[in-house]
């Protein structure tokens, strides 16, 4: 199949279309300094939990170890290595891509790209396109998150002060309303969604989903 070449394209069309995905972007050159971040990205190094960017620019770790691990993994995706690293700070843990983006029989690469992990599955900012799509309600989209990060009716339940009954009473209606076999066939709707963003989006800074406890069973 022949493709149309990208070249002419502008860089800022290239940039933008890297602000769409969504997953935490991060260009850094052959000393780790960043060349450029996607929105997710920034959000991401602005908190500083597992990465951030120092006063020079460089990507770090929240421990040395780690930094000196994410620069060797950077210097050896220069010569065209690729590594999986496991950032992790206190209760939060990340897995990091780190990717050259040349072909190692091509030479040096004078960029890197990371690429971030998302915290949890029901970070995974489509799930609003998924719930406008069959529409469900506000505790609906908030039951749907729960489920997907992992949790149980009964957990759901007992975090928020309602019946069990209240919670499946939402689950019920999501099958319904999705068509889903079940909890398991639901979840996996929505981790298999094109990691794409929602239209709407601040300047730089991206709102993630509520907290579990901001739930409002009506």
């Amino acid at each position: 199949m022949e493709t149309a070449k990208a070249d002419g394209l502008h860089p800022g069309f290239l940039l933008r279309l890297l602000d769409e995905i969504d997953y935490g972007l991060v260009l850094v050159n052959a000393q780790g300094r960043v060349q450029h971040a996607n929105h997710l990205a920034r959000y991401e190094l602005s908190n500083g939990r597992l990465l951030t960017c120092v006063a020079d620019g460089q990507v770090a770790a929240c421990a040395v170890s780690q930094t000196e691990q994410l620069m060797a993994a950077i210097h050896g995706a220069v010569q065209g290595r690729r590594r999986l690293l496991y950032l992790s700070h206190g209760e939060h843990s990340m897995p990091l891509a780190v990717i050259p983006l040349v072909h190692a029989l091509e030479g040096p690469s004078t960029s890197v790209l990371l690429v971030m992990a998302r915290q949890r599955a029901g970070d995974n900012l489509a799930l609003q396109m998924f719930a406008r799509e069959h529409s469900l309600t506000p505790t609906e989209e908030s039951v749907l998150r729960a489920l997907c990060d992992g949790r149980d009716v009964d957990e759901i339940a007992v975090q928020h002060g309602v019946a069990e009954s209240t919670v499946r009473t939402q689950v019920r209606s999501l099958r319904d309303k999705t068509g889903a076999g079940g909890i398991r066939q639901l979840v996996q709707r929505v981790l298999s969604l094109p990691p794409v963003v929602p239209a709407l989006r601040g300047n730089g800074s991206v709102p993630r989903p509520s907290a579990p406890g901001a739930f409002q069973f009506v």
